[in-house]
């Protein structure tokens, strides 16, 4: 997975469920805890995520995952892209399809002819 899509799979997943612990996270998105600890890191010097940690809860390593407006223009910024690329993609795709279903027919009426 490239980082600007684990940058966007983080965001959307922080945005429907900011109580997210780190672990659930790399569990979700299948990457390490160390990764997804240096991305959230990374997101939170951006300015994109901040991160406040429950002092009161019983749990002391607590904390919840808030997107800041830049952090919702960016993911935002981010799904564009994303979706483009998808787009570009499947394009390519339906066109290789055509191709290769062309080959097939054409080495199926040149056996017919024989």
């Amino acid at each position: 997975m490239k980082e600007t899509e684990t940058e966007l799979n983080l965001l959307r997943r922080i945005e429907r469920n900011p109580n997210y612990t780190q672990r659930k996270l790399s569990s979700d998105m299948v990457i390490s805890l160390g990764k997804v600890n240096y991305c959230l890191r990374r997101l939170t010097e951006k300015g994109l995520v901040k991160v406040h940690n429950f002092h009161n809860s019983k749990n002391k390593s607590a904390y919840i995952y808030l997107l800041t407006p830049k952090g919702i223009e960016e993911k935002s910024r981010l799904t564009y892209y994303f979706l483009q690329s998808k787009i570009n993609e499947y394009d390519q795709l339906k066109k290789e399809i055509v191709n290769l279903k062309n080959e097939f027919n054409k080495g199926k009426d040149s056996d017919s002819s024989r």
